[in-house]
């Protein structure tokens, strides 16, 4: 008959649950195996790394970590219908059901060379830290799991999610949460991304991304002088737009990170574009901004078609929305953040909280006990082709995200 199950709700505190959880030999056996296998944990990233990963072209990648899956004995291993990676590891029970995932894409496009090389102890290569650092983990994870026969009260799903960064939208997180077959029935929700060990991000950074284009009859820019021009219009809503009072508390920035338009010196542009990043930590805020940067627009256009020459024809706007992040909270004092903590404390680290956008901010903003933390080594040049990544440290981190598993869904003693 089975003993006592360790728990991290409120009837046990974390500090207790953390305690149980690293008295019993099993776990122990697991975190040791984190430090033993560091060489062979190294080589799953490199050849998970290796496989090109780019915005919308996640699928090979996704295979291949299905594949680690279904070697660990998770036979049911499989791509959903977004594109996602996922392995269920039941437990006793199927609820509780805790996600426990890292994003497959990257940020680099399509013919990126994805060749790990070594260095000094380093690995070198296009998203080596974010998130193939994540990927591995959840491998690792599976692997010590069943290595040292940890059994669990609970369920967890481990997923390999896709589109993360960018444009992609968190389409992955939300399609499993609010359209896949695991709709409703999640009770809580980690990610892994990136390294290090104090990051834990319980606060989703809502953010609005634009589009916009604005066209015109274009022309000579002597002989048509007087047509409206889209590169001046573009020009008059990024002036405005870089005059906002953005308060710094609750933070709230914005960003036009792309421009084109034009095709030479001497000629008035028949189109211009603009890709706009709205972000805050507060949903009124970006509410705010959001209203303000359309508004900042519309304006622009109108001033420029009202200082056209007569019988010239105006300029067209056309704003799409590409990207649409919730903002929200996994309260500090919540059983989740409260047992990340504490496990951080646990592992000798000292416990950061933090806003960012990450996949965490589609369950946190359904209301799911959702954080976002690193798996631990260390990192630097992440988004750039010079991105390298240390495991120095690796197993702490992987000790960490372990207890905090483990305390979530509860392990079976016998």
């Amino acid at each position: 008959m089975a003993s006592p199950t360790v728990s991290s709700g409120s009837d046990i505190e974390p500090k207790t649950t953390i305690q149980r959880l690293l008295a019993s030999p099993r776990v122990r056996r697991a975190c040791k195996f984190f430090t033993q296998a560091e060489a062979q944990i190294t080589e799953q990233h490199i050849a998970i790394c290796s496989v090109p990963s780019t915005p919308f072209g996640e699928a090979a990648r996704a295979e291949t970590l299905r594949d680690k899956f279904r070697a660990l004995d998770i036979a049911d291993a499989h791509i959903d219908g977004e594109g996602n990676c996922i392995a269920l590891r039941r437990g006793r029970a199927e609820r509780p059901l805790l996600i426990v995932s890292a994003h497959l894409d990257t940020v680099f496009p399509e013919g990126t060379d994805f060749t790990v090389r070594r260095e000094a102890g380093k690995l070198f290569a296009p998203g080596i830290a974010d998130d193939g650092c994540g990927l591995v983990a959840l491998v690792a994870l599976v692997e010590a799991m069943n290595e040292c026969d940890i059994e669990t009260e609970g369920s967890i799903l481990f997923v390999g999610t896709v589109g993360e960064e960018g444009e992609g939208n968190l389409r992955g997180a939300r399609y499993l949460l609010t359209g896949g077959e695991w709709e409703n029935q999640v009770d809580a929700f980690i990610s892994l991304d990136g390294p290090g060990l104090e990051r834990i991000t319980h606060r989703a950074l809502g953010s609005r991304r634009y589009r916009v284009r604005i066209t015109g009859a274009g022309g000579h820019s002597w002989g048509d002088f007087g047509e409206a021009n889209p590169v001046h219009a573009l020009g008059r809503a990024i002036a405005r737009l870089a005059v906002y009072p953005a308060p710094s508390a609750p933070r709230t920035t914005f960003n036009v990170g792309r421009i084109e338009g034009g095709a030479s010196v001497n000629v008035i542009a028949s189109e211009a574009s603009m890709d706009v990043d709205l972000r805050s930590e507060s949903p009124e805020e970006l509410r705010r901004l959001d209203a303000y940067f359309r508004r900042a627009i519309k304006e622009a256009i109108d001033d420029e078609n009202r200082l056209r020459r007569a019988g010239t024809s105006a300029l067209q706007l056309d704003t799409k929305l590409i990207g649409d992040r919730p903002s929200g909270e996994t309260p500090g004092d919540s059983a989740l953040v409260k047992l990340v903590e504490e496990s951080t404390r646990a592992v000798g680290s000292r416990p950061r909280l933090d806003c960012s956008s990450t996949d965490s901010n589609i369950p946190i903003s359904l209301g799911i006990p959702a954080v976002t933390i690193g798996a631990g080594g260390a990192s630097d040049n992440s988004h750039t082709l010079d991105e390298w990544y240390d495991p120095t440290g690796r197993d702490t981190g992987l000790t960490r995200a372990l207890l905090v598993i483990l305390g979530t869904v509860k392990v079976q003693h016998r």
